[in-house]
């Protein structure tokens, strides 16, 4: 007796990422946790998304402030390295 259509499942062997045993899943499955952790995450609540507003970088301007007279006596003209 001879089989036509022969079923070939590929595997990879992964690690579960909660608690690190190793399993087989089918090639290029999304699946991160083996059947028993999978089930156990979720019974776990959902956290919360908490809105996040997006910021962007702002140039913050330095202001310079004119040197005492005194302290222009001390240091001289700067730029003469």
């Amino acid at each position: 007796m001879e089989i036509e259509d022969p079923e070939i499942v590929q595997l990879e062997l992964k690690y579960c990422e909660r608690c690190g045993s190793l399993w087989l899943r089918p090639l290029g499955a999304p699946d991160v946790y083996c059947a028993a952790c999978a089930v156990e995450m979720l019974e776990l609540p959902v956290p919360p998304k908490k809105p996040s507003k997006p910021r962007l970088p702002v140039n913050h301007k330095v202001e310079v402030k004119p040197q005492p007279a005194e302290l222009a006596a001390i240091c001289g003209a700067g730029g003469n390295a």
